[in-house]
């Protein structure tokens, strides 16, 4: 089957980009691939440095008092797993450590707590194909947004068709209709890359799962500032991103929300990063 012209479309925006940044690189210095593919099938796109505003506009439908809009810049480029984290990824790499029922290996994999993804990490990275972590609250927003200022990295509205959310049964069902009409499972997550990808190659950053970051949470800056790592300590760590569980404006790029890392729910998945190394 042939890619649809805004499949296309985006797909040409991401190679232009990184072609562009290839041509950055100093001369002498080996380029970065453009992606990488481990052992265990999980998928990365390398993601470009940049500065870009995080936070939201005072103008911005929904948002909360915590998302104060500031400069950021990302001074490296980094690579960004594609998608959540499967069922069949965890199950390869931990075994049947799991919590809960997971039913189909290409859902995202939930009920893990900050430290499950923690030990999810440190064993990925005994496997000598890269060194591993979860993204910064910032480095997430960044490649959510895709050099987008909008609401949503397509624009400032959300429906059935972009994101999976609203397939709460009991509690927001507003998409229920859709997701049964695509064969997808009411009451939880689809299986990743059933809905369109953001102008980066990147899926569900926008609903199906929240996803834990590397950060505490605690409030912006109102200044510009480089590579943020968020507070020192605190009580609850980032997850960004919206779920299947509720309504659409919780999926907005500049959403925050938060979680004691020990805390592990049914709506709750995570995605890591690749460190961008230079080939030898």
């Amino acid at each position: 089957m042939l890619p649809s012209s805004g499949n296309r479309i985006r797909a040409l925006v991401v190679i232009s980009a990184l072609l562009v940044f290839q041509c950055l690189s100093p001369p002498g210095v080996p380029a970065l691939e453009n992606s990488f593919r481990n052992s265990l099938g999980m998928e990365f796109v390398l993601i470009p440095p940049g500065t870009f505003m995080m936070g939201s506009p005072s103008s911005e439908s929904y948002r909360d008092g915590d998302e104060t809009r500031h400069p950021v810049t990302i001074t490296r480029p980094f690579y960004l797993q594609t998608t959540e984290v499967t069922v069949g990824q965890w199950r390869a790499l931990m075994g049947w450590k799991l919590f809960g029922r997971h039913r189909g290996e290409g859902r995202p994999v939930v009920k893990v707590s900050w430290h499950d993804c923690m030990d999810f990490v440190e064993k990925l990275n005994k496997l000598g194909q890269g060194r591993y972590r979860l993204p910064t609250e910032a480095e997430w927003e960044y490649a959510c947004r895709a050099r987008s200022e909008s609401a949503y990295s397509w624009g400032n509205g959300i429906d059935c068709t972009k994101a999976m959310y609203g397939n709460n049964s009991l509690k927001s069902d507003e998409c229920i209709p859709y997701v049964k009409k695509q064969g997808f499972p009411v009451d939880g997550p689809a299986p990743v890359k059933s809905y369109p990808p953001n102008p980066w190659g990147l899926y569900d950053m926008h609903g199906n799962v929240w996803e834990w970051c590397s950060d505490w949470y605690g409030p912006y800056p109102n200044h510009a500032v480089s590579d943020p790592q968020g507070p020192g300590s605190g009580e609850v760590k980032v997850r960004r991103g919206g779920s299947w569980f509720r309504f659409g404006f919780y999926c907005r790029s500049a959403n925050r929300n938060y979680g004691r890392p020990d805390n592990r729910y049914r709506t709750l998945g995570f995605r890591v990063v690749r460190i961008a190394e230079a080939p030898r």
